[in-house]
């Protein structure tokens, strides 16, 4: 059985998918970062509780104490990307609940009423809704660089507060010059799939 999704499209969300190392300096608009959002919204999270928070990294004070916190490797793809964003998850998603689950507000409390237990479910579906979100910078015509190698507790004080985990950092941009490095091997499928 072929996939429905064009292959042009295949190849642009998947098969010729990298991390960008290196931008152009074309600027990142607040349209196309909402365009992005736009789409990406849609994809599921469980009780829909959408716990994926974005923060745009624009003006260049604050593109300088970000950096300060990224891994030595990383500061200067930070430093130059036109535009960064830290994905995070909000720990306290279950506040949203009843307008988000409206079919069973109560989930708020019976569910995620214990800050564990919403740590560990932000954790999870803030990561799916990030993995959407660097989808949508490819649908976007963008690259995108997500990256871990950062200062978490750092880039927590600096620019969120208790009730957010930092994820990941995305440089977001047109790749520039040498923005890829080779592609790394795949596992096969009989490698990852059993069948029980």
């Amino acid at each position: 059985m072929s996939l429905v999704l064009d292959p042009a499209a295949q190849d642009l969300l998947f098969r010729e998918a990298r991390t960008a190392n290196t931008f152009t300096d074309e600027p990142v608009t607040d349209e196309q970062v909402q365009a992005i959002y736009d789409l990406v919204k849609y994809g599921p999270t469980a009780f829909n509780q959408s716990p994926l928070r974005i923060t745009l990294v624009r003006s260049p004070e604050a593109r300088e104490r970000l950096v300060r916190h990224m891994a030595e490797g990383n500061q200067p793809k930070t430093a130059a990307a036109p535009l960064v964003a830290i994905l995070s998850a909000d720990n306290e998603f279950h506040e949203e609940l009843p307008e988000l689950f409206p079919h069973f507000p109560q989930a708020k409390d019976v569910f995620f009423g214990e800050r564990p237990v919403r740590e560990n479910a932000a954790a999870l579906n803030a990561a799916l809704q990030a993995a959407y979100f660097i989808v949508g910078v490819r649908a976007a015509g963008l690259a995108a660089g997500p990256m871990t190698g950062f200062d978490y507790e750092g880039v927590r004080k600096e620019f969120l507060d208790e009730d957010h985990t930092p994820l990941m950092i995305v440089n977001i941009g047109r790749p520039g010059p040498d923005a890829w490095y080779p592609r790394s091997p795949r596992l096969a499928y009989d490698q990852v799939v059993t069948t029980v």
